[in-house]
């Protein structure tokens, strides 16, 4: 029974990297005037965006630290949740059966909240230590 699952699996994966790499080889023809646009768009924002980090730090180095911390912030939120999630996997589901699994999963969720934690506190400091730790 197990051999059976094993083969349907690599039998699906088979084709479905054949599939994606099918898909992205048709879809990198189909580019078009319009994609490129928001693509340069995209990048502008980005841009303008660190320019006004630097205005407003007065600084270039502290300005592009502030730009990196911001994106830290934002994208450490999904991704944290979702280590959340695998820990409490690891610790509700997989733990039942094994208790080093169990273990295992709460140590990963209280890594995942220290992080999260860390990563939303971080520009906070930076901006108060610029704001009052520079003379």
């Amino acid at each position: 029974m197990k051999k059976k699952i094993i083969i349907v699996t690599i039998i699906m994966l088979i084709i479905g990297i054949f599939l994606i790499t099918h898909k992205t080889y048709a879809q990198e023809k189909a580019i078009d005037d319009q994609t490129e646009s928001k693509i340069v768009e995209i990048k502008e924002k980005a841009t303008k965006t660190l320019e006004d980090y630097k205005q407003k730090y007065g600084s270039d180095s502290y300005g592009t630290v502030a730009y990196i911390l911001n994106l830290v912030r934002i994208y450490s939120i999904p991704i944290c949740f979702l280590g959340i999630a695998i820990g409490a996997i690891h610790q509700y589901v997989i733990g039942i059966r094994k208790l080093d699994t169990l273990e295992r999963g709460m140590a990963f969720i209280v890594t995942c909240v220290t992080l999260l934690i860390i990563c939303q506190i971080l520009p906070l400091v930076f901006a108060i230590f610029v704001k009052f730790g520079r003379r």
